[in-house]
C-alpha cells in the first residue's frame, strides 16, 4: 500500500517549519558530554539551549560558556556570583568541574546561551531547574 502524499508533505512542512524556527530564534542544540553537572545532566543528555541576555542573567541560573582555555568548547555551569559584566561558574558537581575555580571571572558577552530543555534521554525529558 503506498503512503498518502497529503499526510507525507504535511508532515515534511512542519519539520521543516520547526527547524526554521529554530534557526530564526537561534535556538541550538547540545550534547552533555562530562559530570561537572551530576546529578541534574549527565553525560549524553541533549539539551535545547536559547540565547542569553546578560542582563536577565541571575545567581543560580544555568548558563553555557566558551571555555576561556579552548574558546570552541561550550561548558554548562550554574552562576554562582555576578560582578556587574561577569560572572563566577561553577559546576555543581565541585569534584569533576572545570569552571571559574580554575580559570576565574567569565565575562558576561561569552556567555553563549541558556539551557531550556532536556530532550533526550526520553525518560529525563523536560524543563531543567535553574534554566
Amino acid at each position: 500500500m503506498r503512503a498518502d502524499p497529503i499526510p507525507t508533505a504535511v508532515g515534511a512542512t512542519a519539520v521543516l517549519l520547526s527547524v526554521a524556527m529554530m534557526r530564526l530564534a537561534r535556538i541550538m542544540r547540545l550534547r552533555v558530554a562530562g559530570d561537572s553537572m551530576r546529578p541534574l545532566l549527565r553525560p549524553g543528555d541533549r539539551l535545547v539551549v536559547r540565547p542569553a541576555r546578560r542582563w536577565h542573567l541571575q545567581t543560580g541560573d544555568l548558563v553555557v560558556v566558551r571555555d576561556p582555555r579552548q574558546r570552541q568548547r561550550r561548558m554548562v555551569k550554574r552562576v554562582v556570583w555576578r560582578n556587574g559584566a561577569r560572572a563566577w561558574v561553577r559546576g555543581d558537581n565541585a569534584e569533576a568541574s572545570t569552571d571559574s575555580r580554575g580559570f576565574g571571572w567569565v565575562r558576561l558577552p561569552p556567555v553563549v546561551a541558556r539551557p531550556a530543555r532536556r530532550y533526550a534521554p526520553a525518560d529525563r525529558a523536560g524543563r531543567l531547574a535553574g534554566a
